[in-house]
Formats: structure tokens, C-alpha cells, sequence
């Protein structure tokens, strides 16, 4: 039998740069929702959602919004696994240290500030990022005490965190929640390589990072931009499970823009000729440990 691989779609994601440079970036829930359905009959067994501002497609973390995409999902009756991103509100910027000055545009709640959407939606999954990072001039703040409470307060609502890992050192972050018995097994990493910040889109990233995994660890990872597709056959190669999307990537081949389907088929069409196949909605929740939400 061949080996099963989930593929999930991330639909939209949350930067503003993109906005000018693909028109058809999903901004309003229904155009979330529809794009999510879309990538699900490709081939996606779990859709990765972001909320944007209707008007403006500015990035957002509104609950209503999250409450309309999920709605929308959970009323066309899709088998489909809803993962909301708990990734918002977490950004820092300093407009001065001397004296520390905070920027206007500082995003950054609480604990619940931060996931209060997956409490009350209660997906399956939710993205947990384990660790600051620098994105530039913004900070990504994740204290070990954020995390703590975040990853406390999605088990308690009965979600799974997908512990997204942008370096080695955010794997061993997640691998302390879990020694603390505050992740759920099996647990499910997420490497997010060639952000420009992170870990380069390269096979020696990959076999680090899955090396230092604890045993029965569930994984996967992505690529972004021209990495997504060849990511794509990287991860499949090594034992990983796969993202594409228009979060990570907005081009099908070089020049032309590209749906959240045809990417989904696109990743669908490598695994299956590299000799896997690609995983049910309901042989994903059996590989990941989750039961239908909704």
C-alpha cells in the first residue's frame, strides 16, 4: 500500500505585499470559503485559514470574520479539516530603543488576544508558532510563557496545535511543551522553510530539523515562492506531509498567477507520481489523532 500524504492548502494568508501583485487574492469570507472548497475537491485534505478585511484585504484577526468562513465550510457539508491560524496579533515593532519607543503598528496581544477565535470555533487545528522571530524589522513575539498558555487554553477547547517551526531551535521549543505534557499526541510540526527568515528551502534543512523530532511525531513543511513545488517533492521524498497555497506562493509557472486549486493539483500530480497517494479528509484525521469538529 502506498504511503499516505496530506496535502493542505493555506488560502490566503496574512501579508499585504501580495495585494498588488495577484487580483484574485481571497479578501471577503465567501471568497475564503469557496477557495477553501475549491482546494478541498482538488485534493486538499485540510484548508489553513487567515481572515482579511473585506474592503481593503487587509490582514485581519477579527472574529466574525473566522466565523463566517467556518460557517460557510461547515455548511456546504465538506469533510474538509478547518485550521484557523492563531498566528496574528503577535508582532513588535520598535520605532526607537533609546528611548524604547513602541510602533503604532504593533499588533501584539495576549495569549487569548491571540486565539480567542479557536476557542470559540473549536477547528480541529490551530497553528501555534513556536518561537519569536525576526521578520525584518518586526518581531514575532512567542515566549515559552505565550506559548504555554496559548497551547493550554487549544487543548482545553479540544483543538490540536500545529506547531509551526521556522528553525531547529523552534523544534526544540515545541519538544519542551511537550515534555510538559501541555501537547497532546501525536504531535504535529510544521517546518516552514524559505520565508526569507528562517530555514532555507533545502534537503539539509529538512533532514536537520526532521532528525531532531521526538518519536511519533507527525510532520510536514512547505516552500515558498519558486520553493513551493519542489519543496513539495522534498518532503514527500523524506516521509513528510505537504502545504501550498496562495499563502505561500502566488505563481503556477514562472510569470503566471495561479488559483489555490490549481496548486493543490499541482502538489496532488508530484505525489502521486513519486508513488504515494494522496490522503482523505478521513485518513487524515486517523494519521493526526483529530475527530470531525462541527
Amino acid at each position: 500500500m502506498s504511503r499516505k500524504v496530506i496535502v493542505t492548502c493555506a488560502v490566503t494568508g496574512g501579508g499585504s505585499a501580495v495585494l498588488a501583485k495577484h487580483p484574485n487574492i481571497p479578501k471577503t469570507p465567501s471568497q475564503i470559503a469557496e477557495a477553501a472548497l475549491e482546494a478541498a475537491k482538488a485534493g486538499a485534505a485540510i484548508v489553513h485559514i487567515h481572515v482579511r478585511e473585506p474592503d481593503t484585504g487587509a490582514p485581519s484577526n477579527r472574529i466574525e470574520l473566522y466565523e463566517q468562513v467556518v460557517k460557510k465550510l461547515r455548511d456546504a457539508a465538506t469533510d474538509v479539516i478547518i485550521n484557523l491560524t492563531c498566528g496574528m496579533d503577535g508582532e513588535l515593532e520598535l520605532d526607537s530603543l533609546d528611548p524604547l519607543k513602541i510602533g503604532k503598528t504593533s499588533t501584539l496581544k495576549n495569549a487569548i488576544g491571540r486565539c480567542s477565535h479557536a476557542v470559540k470555533l473549536q477547528p480541529e487545528l490551530s497553528t501555534l508558532d513556536c518561537g519569536t522571530l525576526v521578520f525584518g524589522e518586526r518581531i514575532f513575539v512567542a515566549r515559552m510563557s505565550d506559548l504555554r498558555e496559548m497551547a493550554t487554553l487549544m487543548r482545553e477547547a479540544g483543538v490540536k496545535p500545529e506547531l509551526e517551526c521556522f528553525d531547529l531551535g523552534h523544534i526544540e521549543i515545541a519538544k519542551k511543551l511537550i515534555s510538559e505534557n501541555i501537547i497532546d499526541g501525536p504531535p504535529l510540526f510544521q517546518f516552514c522553510l524559505s520565508t526569507g527568515y528562517g530555514a532555507p528551502g533545502v534537503p539539509s534543512a529538512v533532514q536537520a530539523m526532521r532528525e531532531i523530532l521526538p518519536s511519533g511525531a507527525v510532520w510536514g513543511g512547505f516552500g515558498c515562492g519558486a520553493d513551493e513545488m519542489p519543496m513539495v517533492g522534498q518532503l514527500v521524498a523524506m516521509g513528510g506531509h505537504v502545504r501550498v497555497g496562495l499563502e505561500d506562493n502566488i505563481y503556477l509557472r514562472r510569470g503566471v498567477l495561479a488559483s489555490n486549486a490549481e496548486l493543490v493539483d499541482n502538489a496532488v500530480g508530484i505525489i502521486e507520481r513519486m508513488g504515494a497517494s494522496v490522503a482523505t479528509p478521513a485518513e487524515a484525521r486517523a494519521i493526526l489523532g483529530v475527530k470531525k469538529r462541527g
